[in-house]
């Protein structure tokens, strides 16, 4: 092995001391480095709509009831949709003087989350009952069918 001289140990000092500085400015220069820019998303967030379904065994006579389940259909691929607090109402008979008047329907609020595309997730139940008017003639009312429409808010 060669014995250092005073000349290479300065130089091997500066040597070193330039090894030093040049990372220590490299890490400087890292993490001082500066930029702009931009950017942009659009929100894929659906309208927030189902179809809603009501459904309900047949054979109800007056005095009678059924209970009612109420369905929902997502056809957003995209996002999820809550099913919030639920409305219905006998919108129709399919025969003339059979009157809506005489039903009545509930409908159980569930808050249920619909999943994207999904189908037939129930969002919650009720109960449709034909009210038994004694002094009425309710026989108009056989083999009719009864609508009913449900909402959600």
């Amino acid at each position: 092995m060669r014995k250092m001289t005073k000349k290479n140990k300065v130089l091997a000092a500066a040597g070193a001391l330039a090894l030093v500085a040049g990372g220590g400015g490299a890490a400087y220069a890292y993490w001082t480095t500066t930029g702009e820019g931009s950017g942009e998303a659009t929100n894929s967030a659906g309208e927030g709509t189902v179809t809603l379904y009501a459904t309900f065994d047949g054979g109800l006579a007056p005095g009678d009831f059924r209970t009612v389940a109420y369905t929902a259909d997502n056809a957003d691929p995209n996002t999820s949709t809550k099913v919030g607090v639920l409305t219905a109402e006998v919108t129709s008979t399919s025969i003339v003087g059979c009157n809506t008047e005489w039903f009545e329907v509930t409908a159980d609020t569930s808050n249920t989350t619909v999943a994207k595309g999904a189908t037939g997730t129930s969002v919650g139940s009720g109960t449709l009952t034909f009210n038994d008017l004694a002094e009425v003639d309710q026989s108009l009312c056989k083999g009719a069918v009864v609508t009913i429409t449900v909402g959600s808010v």
